[in-house]
């Protein structure tokens, strides 16, 4: 079974969550997420978020503190999802992967599609006070 690290940054501002959609011609195409990516090889779970952030969205964030990570199963692969909570430090948003993204608050979230890696930390965010 592949095995996969992957990170997810919810970034929060203003009372929105910043969601992204999936390119069409790749794997989930068409669904939103939590923009992140794959861990390299030696590389920390933090670095590996600001890195992806920064080539996918052109943005500097910081890393607040993890909020969930989930193992999920699927097709022979194994993966383990990290989430942490951040914030902009610096730059505007680039679509460099993505084909879009929204601000949306955690109310909303039901009005859009989601990996399934991704429900447990939607439900966790809908549960949590801000």
């Amino acid at each position: 079974m592949k095995k996969l690290e992957v990170t997810a940054a919810i970034i929060y501002a203003n009372g929105k969550y910043l969601i992204a959609q999936r390119p069409l011609d790749k794997s989930m195409g068409g669904l939103w997420e939590f923009p992140g990516g794959k861990v390299d090889e030696g590389e920390s779970l933090e670095s590996c978020l600001i890195r992806e952030i920064q080539e996918e969205l052109e943005l500097v964030i910081s890393i607040n503190k993890h909020f969930l990570s989930v193992n999920h199963y699927e097709e022979n692969v194994s993966l383990n999802l990290h989430s942490y909570l951040c914030s902009i430090i610096d730059g505007e948003i680039r679509l460099n992967e993505h084909i879009d993204y929204k601000w949306i608050t955690k109310n909303e979230f039901s009005l859009f599609d989601f990996p399934q890696a991704d429900r447990p930390i939607i439900k966790k965010l809908e549960e949590h006070q801000n």
